[in-house]
């Protein structure tokens, strides 16, 4: 049984932040955390502002929403700046604001609107010193009952069973413990504190086989308030919820348009986060390296894919690009053997990659790896991979 089957870390997490970064070859990364991937489209030219100004141009995302900016060379400055530019409501909690959510929620589809809750849960999180110690991998999520979210496997959230009834997460399942949406927050944080207390040196409450001891002590917490009965079985909840059915034209029930964007290896040029600044509009980025633009009045949105698409938007839920994922690799990692998002690039430009979810991998940690299953290019030399299917 190895350290992470036991929970059993022998370093801390080194999930970097805007202070705490983590230094590449290609110099040091910084990371901002948006709670639930809202960022408003202005917040995007600060984005821009960071990444031309302290990092390579481009703004990364990350497979938990979050953004990095790459080849840091001034980390003092960059994160005044970030704090400046109000993108850190609290340095403290820098780390471990990694929340997301149903990006579409409260728009189209879903159970419930989950997007109050996710701002009440964030207030409630940075006035929690205690939880300022959590580890940055820990991942929460709010679920609409779509089962997008889920399907990341947070440690612990909440998934809809309709406006006012919601389940919790534990462990990446749903766990059989029901409240009502008034107490969802609270229930969270009181989550949040006994992981925290009771973790030992474990990052994430699957590794900790923390789960039902999680679920007793929050029942046992929120007493009448929680109902226990038998967990939701996975099969309830759409698996393919995610980046495959939300991409494109999404019309709103009130008559506006969601439009959902895929990006090259999460890669956005700092560019186009400055023509999404101009549309003034909320902006959710997901957990599946891509962003959702709300709220557009069709002519309007009509002019952002006209714009947009040409110059690096996926809009097309059948590309190739969607399907396929890569680690950062050479020369921007050390560790890898190979140029990943080179040698990806070329095997879609030349039409031979197999169907399904892929990713390449420059070395046997395989950062940024798909949930579920995919066919495993993991580097073995410069331009050879070992292919495998990953269930």
């Amino acid at each position: 049984m190895t350290a992470t089957e036991t929970g059993a870390r022998t370093r801390q997490d080194g999930c970097p932040g805007t202070r705490k970064v983590h230094l590449a070859a290609d110099g040091a990364i910084g990371r901002l955390r948006f709670p639930g991937g809202l960022l408003p489209a202005p917040g995007f030219a600060v984005l821009a502002d960071l990444a031309e100004n302290f990092g390579d141009g481009d703004i990364h995302f990350t497979s938990r929403g979050n953004v990095q900016i790459r080849g840091i060379h001034h980390v003092g400055a960059f994160a005044d700046a970030a704090e400046e530019g109000k993108l850190v409501p609290s340095p403290a909690h820098d780390r471990v604001r990694n929340i997301i959510q149903s990006p579409l929620s409260g728009r189209v589809g879903g159970k419930a609107d989950v997007n109050d809750l996710v701002a009440a849960f964030d207030t409630a999180l940075i006035v929690q010193p205690d939880l300022a110690s959590l580890p940055g991998r820990t991942l929460i999520a709010f679920d609409d009952g779509r089962g997008d979210v889920l399907g990341e496997r947070p440690d612990f959230g909440v998934v809809a069973h309709d406006e006012d009834k919601f389940e919790l997460i534990l462990g990446g399942e749903t766990s059989g413990l029901i409240i009502s949406r008034g107490d969802v927050v609270d229930a969270l944080i009181a989550t949040a504190l006994i992981w925290n207390q009771t973790r030992d040196t474990a990052w994430r409450v699957a590794e900790a086989g923390a789960a039902e001891k999680l679920r007793a002590a929050v029942a046992d917490e929120l007493g009448s308030r929680a109902e226990l009965t038998d967990p939701t079985p996975a099969e309830s909840f759409d698996a393919t919820a995610g980046l495959s059915k939300q991409i494109g034209w999404i019309d709103q029930p009130d008559g506006r348009v969601s439009l959902a964007a895929g990006l090259r290896f999460g890669v956005l040029p700092a560019r186009l986060a400055r023509a999404i600044a101009h549309t003034q509009v909320p902006v959710h980025i997901t957990p599946w390296y891509s962003l959702i633009l709300h709220d557009l009045e069709e002519e309007v949105a009509e002019q952002v894919v006209k714009v947009m698409a040409p110059n690096g938007l996926i809009f097309d839920r059948k590309s190739t690009w969607l399907r396929v994922t890569a680690c950062t690799g050479r020369p921007g990692c050390p560790k890898s053997l190979a140029d990943t998002r080179g040698d990806a690039s070329h095997a879609i430009a030349q039409g031979r990659l197999p169907e399904g979810r892929i990713h390449f991998s420059g070395c046997e940690r395989r950062c940024g790896k798909p949930k579920g299953g995919y066919i495993d290019y993991l580097a073995t030399g410069d331009g050879e991979y070992e292919v495998t299917s990953v269930d």
